[in-house]
């Protein structure tokens, strides 16, 4: 079976497994484990904030996020295409009393101007109305196609949010994949953002692990909703080893799963009846001729064709590259969906 599904599945390096085996570790219930405190100040000093904590999951670490920004009865502005809202199980809602306002995302991932300013009451005394508590956006963009948000966004999008008194939140799961593709320092895709999310466990290729970061005093409130969500860890360091690893090493060779991406992209895109959209990072959508296929009926055919891909909502495949796609795999995918589709 040819992985890509997703580039969670990437497995930990021989590198990530030696540092796992080595690392001093401690009680980071205490902050004691030394290496997780390496692991927060390397993520920290990256992403050019104060401080950041070591998470479990990108889910617990947006929603850690979201808490310590938000009281509770306020709401979360968010793009209806966005992670945040479409698979972290309305988490915001179920554990904070947070309401979800979905703004509409243009193909290029940004938020849709008229709508993000229509969801702000037009009297914020007037107590019939739930007063937004924070504003999130997603870089890269997943439902859109893994797209790079568009140089100068997220500061115009950080000044309209600072006028009305709301933060930012920016849920960076592949922010490294952005900086990558776009040739920008990762600090500097983030300086405008109150607080940033990414994840560990995804085309950095560590098994576990998203960061959390932003000012002191707001890691400070995450960390207390971790511990709150039961994501308070003990020798949490064997985690953190592979984190290291992954920052350290696994960002340069992101621009290879791009362009093993591209490559799948241009192979898919030849074949009869199907459709692409051109990819900007490791993310590639497609279409297949639905008068012929509904999309549970071709993953099942893929699978067992010994490719292993997924829906992804309006109709359309996904097809994700990581460090465990090579070129050949991509050929061999390519030739398996052209025989299905003849």
């Amino acid at each position: 079976m040819i992985e890509f599904r997703s580039d969670t599945f990437t497995l930990p390096t021989p590198e990530m497994r030696a540092a796992i085996a080595s690392a001093p570790v401690g009680d980071d219930c205490y902050g004691e484990d030394p290496t997780v405190n390496r692991l927060e100040r390397l993520a920290a000093s990256v992403l050019g904030k104060e401080a950041s904590c070591l998470m479990p999951s990108g889910t617990m670490a947006n929603l850690a996020a979201l808490l310590a920004h938000c009281p509770r009865g306020t709401s979360v502005l968010v793009g209806a295409e966005a992670d945040i809202f479409v698979y972290q199980a309305a988490g915001a809602a179920v554990c904070g009393g947070l309401g979800y306002v979905a703004v509409p995302n243009l193909p290029d991932g940004t938020l849709d101007q008229a709508a993000l300013e229509e969801a702000f009451p037009e009297d914020p005394h007037d107590p019939q109305f739930a007063l937004p508590g924070v504003v999130c956006v997603e870089n890269t963009q997943n439902r859109c196609g893994g797209v790079v948000l568009p140089p100068g966004y997220l500061p115009a999008l950080s000044a309209f949010a600072a006028d009305r008194g709301v933060p930012l939140h920016l849920d960076g799961a592949r922010i490294f994949n952005a900086a990558v593709a776009s040739g920008a320092p990762v600090a500097s895709l983030v300086a405008d953002a109150d607080s940033v999310q990414f994840c560990l466990s995804k085309g950095l290729g560590a098994p576990i692990g998203s960061m959390v970061a932003g000012s002191a005093p707001f890691v400070e409130r995450v960390r207390r909703v971790r511990k709150m969500l039961g994501g308070g860890m003990r020798q949490a360091g064997l985690i953190a080893a592979a984190g290291i690893v992954a920052l350290t090493d696994g960002v340069a060779r992101l621009g290879e799963d791009h362009a093993t991406a591209r490559r799948l992209a241009a192979g898919l895109g030849a074949l009869d009846g199907v459709t692409v959209t051109p990819p900007q990072t490791n993310i590639v959508l497609f279409t297949v001729p639905d008068e012929r296929w509904s999309v549970p009926e071709f993953v099942h055919a893929a699978a067992a064709a010994g490719i292993s891909l997924g829906g992804f909502g309006h109709g359309r495949l996904r097809m994700v590259t990581h460090s465990g796609t090579t070129p050949d795999d991509v050929d061999q995918a390519v030739d398996a969906i052209a025989r299905l589709l003849k």
